[in-house]
């Protein structure tokens, strides 16, 4: 795939080198984490606990934003950052390219936390009212394999729509202005798009996917520093327990920082799972089926076994 095999040279990318080279890790003694503008990362980083967490240790943690899991698992590829998170189809992609991570630890599924879109006049009414119209998506992210699996459900191709391949903000706009028929998003933008246009869900991930948020590591971090990736993970287990019994304090929380009000954040909130866990066997084989499907359409260069990346418990 191009997005996987390209040389680093996005901005945001190039700012996180620039700033945390990879020889400093063990110099300074830092964790380089990945974010989102959504999900339990950012929430940690906004209370500060992991930085308490890891003081005993030795360790201070260094903060980059991403605009999706895509170019996030790209710098772990490049060593930009340590620790990230991302939906189900990145790290199976960023496999098929040879990048060195493992995944650590999930959360539980969380379908309503991604949709197919349209405009709230839009005629098309079912997923099969899609064949032959333009369908907005972010290549290689979560919402990838539930366009796949939507279509498929509808006895419709993959090759039988026209993907047009577009991070969150600028899908955001083509769907405004009618550039596209459907749009493939997941929350928050899907909840700030269904209140600001009206948009009309034609489908789900219920009974379709998963929709699993992953958290990964560098190979060689994750080899070398265990026991900071376990303080990592029992702070997000943490925060997930909190997040969990209070959506509406976590709403007025983020809000600010990711842009958008408070209600609208706290619908994808409820949307969204929690309770961090150890991948286990089912998990794994949901994982490999996602990327089975992949590489049989022709989407990945070759096929991968998940199994072979995910860090066992308690290394």
């Amino acid at each position: 795939m191009k997005f996987v095999r390209r040389v680093l040279g996005g901005l945001v990318l190039a700012a996180a080198l620039a700033i945390f080279p990879a020889s400093s890790q063990a110099a300074d003694q830092v964790i380089r984490i990945g974010f989102q503008k959504y999900g339990n990362l950012i929430l940690l980083k906004a209370t500060g606990d992991l930085e308490k967490k890891l003081a005993p240790l030795g360790y201070k943690v260094a903060w980059t934003e991403f605009p999706s899991g895509p170019p996030l698992l790209e710098a772990l590829n490049a060593g930009a950052i340590d620790f990230g998170h991302a939906g189900e189809a990145p790290p199976i992609f960023a496999q098929a390219a040879g990048v060195p991570f493992v995944y650590v630890a999930h959360e539980p599924p969380a379908p309503l936390g991604e949709a197919i879109l349209v405009p709230k006049d839009s005629p098309i009414k079912t997923v099969a009212d899609l064949k032959g119209k333009k369908v907005a998506l972010n290549k290689g992210s979560n919402v990838h394999y539930l366009l796949v699996k939507a279509l498929e459900k509808a006895g419709v191709k993959y090759s039988e729509i026209e993907p047009v391949f577009l991070a969150p903000a600028d899908a955001r706009a083509a769907f405004e202005r009618g550039s596209v028929d459907a749009w493939v998003i997941w929350d928050p933008f899907q909840a700030a798009a269904e209140a600001a246009t009206g948009a009309r869900t034609i489908a789900n991930g219920t009974g379709l996917v998963a929709n699993h948020q992953f958290y990964l590591a560098t190979q060689s971090f994750s080899d070398a520093h265990p026991q900071v990736t376990d303080a990592v993970l029992a702070a997000l287990s943490d925060i997930d327990r909190w997040a969990n019994d209070n959506s509406h304090a976590v709403a007025e929380q983020l809000s600010a920082g990711i842009g958008i009000p408070a209600p609208i954040l706290e619908i994808a909130l409820k949307r969204q799972a929690y309770g961090i866990k150890p991948l286990d066997d089912n998990v794994i084989a949901e994982q490999q089926r996602i990327a089975d499907t992949f590489f049989t359409l022709g989407l990945l260069p070759k096929a991968v076994t998940v199994s072979s990346i995910v860090r066992k418990t308690g290394s």
